[in-house]
């Protein structure tokens, strides 16, 4: 994992998380087959994505399988993995036009050549340097993973006199970090649970936090707004007296 020289927050406005939860329970709740919950989901993301960007939001990182959902039913994950290939076929050409820049992260290798590759032409496909949104996509993610092949990468580096221990500092930890946004201003999770769920455990210290009782596909476009419009009216003091 090279370090980044490129600083990740590149834009001065806001960075939204989502924590998309409840596909599963929508499809039990409409009598449908989970694969038609995840299918809907991506539906609310292209939505989501879409007013994103009219917001002028800098980024949106969504959580979109971490690295506990393998654990899940193996029909379940094959069924999330072709959807995957669906999305990108079907979205990227709309990214491309609406200029918005697609990343993955996480330990996506697990998901299959095949997959991997897909990833890499969608990546490549919407590359900009100056794009409307930076859409950020967590693909067998995991925070606690995260922050242990990063201390593996420091240990590394260390040994090999890359670099020096007093050297280390908040940067080196953002740098070698797979997530492409260093600090989230909004994180959103819905399906009703109050729980971080092991994402994005470093970039959210300072992140406003709101929970939503709705499943992810009954998750709106002003629904969205609501919690962007909230968090404007929040007086972020990050531990200091004003």
């Amino acid at each position: 994992m090279a370090i980044n020289s490129q600083t990740k927050n590149s834009k001065k406005s806001m960075n939204v998380a989502i924590i998309m939860d409840g596909n599963g329970r929508w499809a039990i709740s409409n009598s449908l087959n989970i694969s038609k919950g995840h299918k809907k989901g991506v539906e609310i993301v292209r939505k989501i994505v879409e007013e994103s960007v009219r917001q002028n939001i800098s980024s949106l990182t969504l959580y979109a399988f971490s690295s506990e959902n393998w654990s899940r039913p193996k029909a379940e994950i094959e069924a999330i993995k072709k959807l995957v290939i669906d999305a990108i076929n079907n979205q990227v050409p709309e990214l491309i036009e609406q200029k918005v820049k697609l990343r993955f992260f996480g330990h996506v290798n697990k998901f299959g050549k095949k997959i991997v590759s897909k990833i890499e032409e969608a990546e490549n496909a919407t590359y900009t340097d100056e794009g409307s949104l930076n859409l950020n996509v967590a693909l067998g993610y995991g925070g606690r993973q995260d922050f242990l092949d990063i201390t593996k990468d420091i240990a590394t580096r260390v040994l090999s006199n890359e670099i020096k221990i007093d050297d280390i500092d908040e940067n080196t930890i953002s740098q070698l970090s797979s997530v492409p946004v260093n600090d989230i201003d909004l994180l959103i999770r819905t399906g009703g649970d109050r729980r971080i769920s092991n994402f994005l455990l470093y970039q959210i210290a300072y992140s406003e936090i709101v929970f939503i009782d709705k499943y992810w596909p009954d998750f709106t476009k002003e629904d969205f707004i609501e919690c962007i419009d909230n968090f404007k009216k929040v007086s972020r003091r990050f531990g200091k007296r004003i």
